[in-house]
């Protein structure tokens, strides 16, 4: 059931409603219903796989906290493959089938081996690492293992994160399905406040940049300049606004009912640096790959090369966690090298920018850099959107085209207006963009729930108001998927 839908607009309210009239000893058992039939609302039949991966994690858990020894450790290998099985049956088969097709075409062997016709279970990657986190978290004594499996199976499918998170660790999730909530107007408000922003930057911003960013990856080789440069840009803030605001109504559902999620995106528009962007951009996955991969693997406490391994083995990973495509395990490495790049050349940046006096101007200085990491991040990301690495080579080798001359820039700028949406259109999402980023810089040590509880009513109102003018007029209502549920 997609958050943008007529569905969840009747299915939302009458969950909440009953939730608080239902006694608190059943509420576990309705909730676990109503995100069996928020799931089932895709494809019903694969409610059966998360049920596999629920049973082989559940179970995993007891025996874990019950042996000692190699075994105990014998038992988390066991739960790990078979959880991950099967998400590389259903996700990733394909990609390594077909390469490994490639490798014996070109050796002339004979490959019988053919291809799965499965469609990707919607959320999977999402709930197979949640669940991965909670054997994790038993074996290393860091949380006890749910004894309830109505309890633990709510914690994999709990409706508001299923699909595209934040993923949630034990300790902070399973805890809260024995608080019993009480109705609180405050709470309801600031929940219902972050679910209308967060549906302010899907329908207004992320699906009308659609728009244009879907025609120029369809076929780039027919764009040069500035289309090419509007796709790229508008690519990073579609995906930012896409997968934000599922995390804003998603946290914002969950605290409605009184229930703490895990905080995904801290305006990571705004970071300095790539290093500071990746601490802020989607926080609960890129936290995932630093406990559970990284700093397993050593993180920063070894020698500076072995160091640079596991940033790039670590992205490179996280990459491949996106995509079965070379496209997004290239993106994830690309990521990786620049980390590596920018800590190599941390002290020539630094011994520059004093030679050029730029330091004695901060606010500028903080703006460039600020801007540089944004325009990194979308050049990158054509990679991570176009439909081959062909294409995107294309993309990344025209940008400039046509943007040496007048003649041209005029021609170039022309054509921005044949990209799906007219010159109001293009000017009102430009604003749409500039409020987003103005009122996610108010207040730069603050959430969105917290955002606007001390400044005057009529500020706070005028902004509530403006929001909704725009998802009346300006909104794109036509059931888009959001980007990250084929992840």
């Amino acid at each position: 059931m997609l958050f943008n839908s007529f569905s969840f607009l009747i299915f939302f309210p009458t969950v909440t409603i009953l939730y608080f009239l239902i006694p608190h000893k059943y509420r576990w058992f309705f909730l676990l219903m109503a995100s069996c039939v928020f799931y089932m609302a895709f494809i019903p039949i694969y409610i059966l796989v998360l049920a596999l991966t629920i049973a082989i994690d559940y179970t995993a858990g007891l025996l874990i906290e019950r042996t000692e020894g190699r075994r105990r450790k014998l038992l988390l290998v066991i739960s790990i493959l078979s959880t991950c099985a099967v998400l590389i049956v259903f996700k990733y088969f394909n990609f390594f089938n077909s390469n490994l097709e490639r490798v014996a075409h070109f050796f002339h062997w004979n490959y019988p081996i053919g291809a799965l016709s499965l469609i990707l279970p919607i959320g999977l990657s999402f709930h197979t690492f949640q669940s991965l986190s909670y054997v994790i978290e038993v074996y290393r004594g860091n949380f006890k293992a749910e004894p309830h499996f109505g309890i633990y199976a709510l914690y994999v499918m709990f409706y508001p994160q299923l699909v595209a998170g934040p993923i949630e660790r034990p300790g902070n999730l399973l805890p809260q399905f024995y608080e019993k909530h009480t109705y609180d107007d405050q709470r309801a408000m600031d929940g219902l406040k972050l679910m209308l922003w967060g549906f302010f930057k899907k329908v207004v911003i992320a699906d009308k940049l659609a728009l244009v960013v879907n025609l120029v990856y369809r076929d780039p080789t027919h764009y040069t300049g500035l289309p090419l440069i509007a796709g790229a840009l508008f690519f990073g803030i579609q995906v930012y606004c896409d997968f934000s605001g599922y995390s804003d109504i998603a946290i914002g559902a969950a605290q409605v009912m009184g229930f703490r999620l895990r905080d995904n995106f801290n305006r990571p528009f705004h970071a300095p640096s790539s290093a500071e962007f990746w601490r802020r951009w989607h926080m609960s996955l890129i936290s995932w790959f630093r406990d559970y991969v990284y700093i397993p693997l050593g993180g920063n406490r070894i020698g500076k090369w072995r160091w640079y391994f596991n940033i790039f083995f670590t992205f490179t990973l996280s990459g491949l966690w996106h995509g079965a495509g070379w496209g997004y395990v290239l993106w994830g490495s690309l990521c990786g090298c620049h980390l590596i790049i920018s800590n190599w050349t941390k002290n020539l940046r630094e011994k520059w920018v004093q030679w050029v006096r730029l330091d004695r101007i901060p606010t500028f200085h903080k703006g460039f850099q600020i801007a540089f990491t944004f325009f990194l991040f979308c050049f990158t990301l054509i990679i991570f959107r176009s439909k081959s690495l062909s294409d995107a080579f294309y993309v990344m080798t025209h940008l400039g085209t046509d943007l040496g001359s007048l003649k041209g820039l005029k021609m170039s700028a022309t054509s921005l207006y044949s990209l799906g949406l007219d010159r109001y259109q293009l000017i009102f999402s430009l604003i749409s963009i500039g409020l987003m980023e103005v009122i996610e810089g108010i207040e730069p040590l603050q959430n969105m729930r917290q955002m606007f509880s001390k400044r005057k009513v009529w500020f706070r109102w005028g902004i509530y108001y403006v929001v909704i003018l725009f998802l009346i007029f300006f909104g794109e209502y036509n059931d888009q998927a959001f980007i990250y549920f084929q992840f």
